[in-house]
């Protein structure tokens, strides 16, 4: 019961996140909301992430060994983050949000995504309108990446960890311009929000507007260098990953 309760939960954080990046498709836009939505993400996101960790920890899935843990891989990830911080595309955090959250599960992975942004933010003084939707879209990254197949073999499970951080990073991407996407377009033409319209004719607005504003390119940087990490760390990493669910008792939801 306590597992239903967890995976339910998780569930319910992923869908909310989901859904605050994907509002110009539900709901009309005006040029005053996005700070107000900003601001009531901001506010919301952290009693998510709170009651994800409580849950997690009252069903036995996270208990004061698996926190220590939690700990200590968001601090190591927000330092990590600095290196690259999406400079040019580059971005050095997602690779360790992904390895984690397949080793530890899809909670595990969205409380590590959000609050590693949350920290590197914080150590960079990046903090602005943008955190909350950065926060949620990798926590998503990391929910998503709890829920891939577990192979024995280590060439598959590499393909399958490469193949989602390149997924990954466009979603990434693609979701965290998206939640300014009105504002940034105007609304009309062929690249412009159309409040009201079709969620089919917005979309393709939208990925018009990526191609030619070169956001998939810049997407593409951050897809390249997390692949590159996986590939360069998942053999020991997971290794080590493993060993310290082992000795923390860590059950997966």
């Amino acid at each position: 019961m306590k597992s239903i309760v967890s995976k339910i939960t998780v569930g319910f954080a992923g869908v909310i996140s989901l859904l605050m990046f994907i509002w110009p498709l539900l709901i009309p836009a005006t040029a005053t909301n996005q700070a107000h939505l900003a601001q009531g993400i901001f506010i919301g996101l952290m009693p998510v992430i709170l009651v994800l960790v409580l849950v997690e920890f009252s069903s036995g899935s996270i208990g004061s060994k698996q926190l220590a843990v939690l700990g200590v891989l968001i601090a190591l990830n927000a330092v990590v983050r600095v290196l690259g911080a999406g400079t040019s595309g580059i971005e050095t955090a997602f690779f360790l949000i992904i390895l984690g959250a397949y080793v530890f599960g899809s909670g595990f992975g969205f409380v590590l995504g959000s609050a590693s942004l949350l920290v590197s933010a914080l150590l960079t003084g990046g903090i602005g309108p943008w955190l909350p939707f950065q926060m949620m879209a990798a926590g998503l990254v990391g929910l998503g990446a709890g829920t891939l197949p577990k192979f024995d073999s280590r060439w598959l499970k590499l393909a399958t960890l490469s193949i989602y951080a390149m997924v990954a990073a466009f979603v990434y991407g693609s979701l965290m311009t998206m939640w300014n996407w009105p504002f940034l377009a105007g609304s009309g033409g062929g690249l412009g929000y159309s409040a009201g319209a079709p969620i089919a004719e917005n979309l393709t607005h939208f990925f018009q507007y990526e191609l030619i504003s070169g956001g998939f390119l810049w997407d593409a940087g951050r897809a390249v260098t997390t692949t590159v990490l996986i590939w360069l760390t998942a053999p020991a990493l997971l290794a080590t990953l493993k060993r310290a669910a082992g000795r923390a008792g860590f059950e997966k939801n």
